[in-house]
């Protein structure tokens, strides 16, 4: 706390606090010198750059626009009274911002609205209701609001302005599976998807062909002669539509897809019966649509998937540092990308390749964590493990700092947004009693970086 930067993502932190820092060590010798609390203070300062970067209210405000009678989407106009009535619907941890500004730009022109946000989100909207529901493992109360998004989508007619606001993680927030699975068997089947080492892609393939509404389906509930806005944030490595909007926007994908994500994970026998049942032999009346052209659609991705590392990339530069993009496309287990960027600290550090200090690396997309079934677990997430991965690489190394963020905020099923290490992360732990790598083989990244002062929190980002 304290740290005056220029956002209040980190406010919570209190990460390279003095006061924090003598309560850590004040029995111990060990003391990080004042270079890398500066280091570290500048690694969230890069970090709440990107953060800014991939603000998706601003970006909407740059979309939409009102000026007199007239609406403006994407630079093109359109007269308020060609349209009947002004719905807007969505669901994932990007929304509300997006829903804001529409609620701020669009007002009581709003006919009716819903959208669904992720436990915790703060903040209240006049004209759209704003449901809550639970991520990543959905509930009951993301069911019954997805049953109510598409009452309302069949409830659009002829003429009218429809605004799709679904971002990430609106798979999780808007679970309305087919009749033949329930609830209950859905939550299973995401724990098992999300831990069993596949790819969002390869989820989503699953996910969508176990949906009523998904890959498609409900833009199919939308009137057809009526216009559909889709305003999406991609979290998504490349920024493919069906896998940032599928709800909206017509599916890639398809059964045979499904199958291939069970047969390459071995999910069959530990998927719950009706599931594998239906993926089996699935009713080929209810692929996803592959297209829309019945429909009038436009899409707009307002914050692109590498928009955070660009944020990150400029302020890292503008504070001095040698900076590159490494990649937006990583992906692969999380702890292992960790050490990468251990390696290349090492490689710095001794042979000054490829830049000299000062220098920065930025990475971004999506790592997994695979648990095996056997495996104790603890409490953490993909950005927590990135950063005890690192930290194990980097001991020793002086003025080396190495942070994994989750942009939105929530890293994994936990409050926290990752961790930032450096070279006294290991040795602190030690002190402690806590051995670091037996965190990581155990899937308890966060007690651990509780335990040493690294953990990040930033609340609820949303983006």
């Amino acid at each position: 706390k304290g740290l005056g930067l220029p956002s209040p993502w980190f406010s919570k932190a209190a990460l390279g606090d003095e006061i924090t820092i003598m309560n850590y060590f004040k029995n111990s010798e060990h003391i990080i010198s004042q270079g890398n609390r500066a280091m570290r203070t500048e690694a969230l300062d890069v970090l709440n750059a990107g953060l800014d970067r991939a603000d998706p209210e601003r970006a909407t405000y740059n979309l939409v626009r009102l000026e007199g009678d007239t609406i403006f989407i994407g630079g093109k106009s359109y007269p308020l009274k060609s349209f009947k009535n002004i719905y807007v619907f969505g669901a994932g941890k990007a929304t509300f911002s997006i829903a804001k500004a529409l609620d701020n730009i669009l007002g009581d022109r709003i006919t009716e609205g819903i959208v669904i946000c992720k436990d915790g989100q703060e903040g209240s909207l006049v004209n759209i209701r704003l449901c809550l529901a639970s991520h990543p493992i959905p509930d009951e109360r993301g069911m019954r609001a997805a049953e109510e998004i598409l009452a309302l989508a069949r409830k659009t007619g002829p003429g009218d302005l429809v605004f799709a606001c679904f971002t990430g993680g609106s798979s999780a927030l808007m679970p309305l599976p087919v009749p033949e699975i329930t609830l209950e068997d859905k939550k299973q089947a995401n724990e098992i998807l999300l831990t069993c080492g596949a790819n969002i892609v390869e989820i989503n393939a699953v996910r969508k062909h176990l949906s009523r509404i998904k890959g498609g389906k409900l833009a199919q509930a939308v009137h057809p002669k009526a216009f559909l806005v889709n305003i999406t944030v991609s979290d998504v490595i490349g920024d493919p539509l069906d896998y940032i909007t599928d709800p909206t926007v017509p599916d890639t994908s398809s059964f045979k897809d499904a199958q291939k994500t069970m047969d390459k994970y071995g999910l069959w026998d530990k998927m719950p019966p009706s599931i594998s049942a239906y993926l089996k032999n699935p009713p080929l009346d209810r692929e996803t649509p592959k297209s829309l052209d019945t429909h009038r659609i436009e899409s707009y991705i307002v914050v692109k998937g590498d928009a955070a590392c660009l944020g990150a990339e400029q302020r890292a530069k503008e504070l001095g540092y040698e900076t590159i993009i490494l990649s937006t496309m990583f992906e692969g287990e999380s702890r292992e990308l960790g050490r990468t960027f251990g390696f290349i600290g090492k490689e710095v550090f001794w042979n000054s390749r490829p830049f000299k200090t000062p220098c920065a690396f930025i990475g971004g997309g999506e790592t997994i964590v695979t648990i095996q079934n056997s495996c104790k677990r603890g409490l953490g997430g993909p950005n927590q493990e990135f950063a005890l991965g690192a930290a194990i690489e980097i001991k020793d190394l002086k003025n080396v700092v190495v942070a994994g963020l989750d942009t939105d905020g929530t890293d994994g099923p936990t409050p926290y947004a990752g961790g930032v290490c450096d070279e006294t992360s290991v040795h602190r732990g030690m002190e402690l009693g806590i051995d670091l790598f037996m965190a990581l083989q155990n899937h308890d990244a966060s007690h651990a970086l509780l335990a040493i002062g690294d953990i990040l929190e930033t609340g609820n980002t949303g983006t």
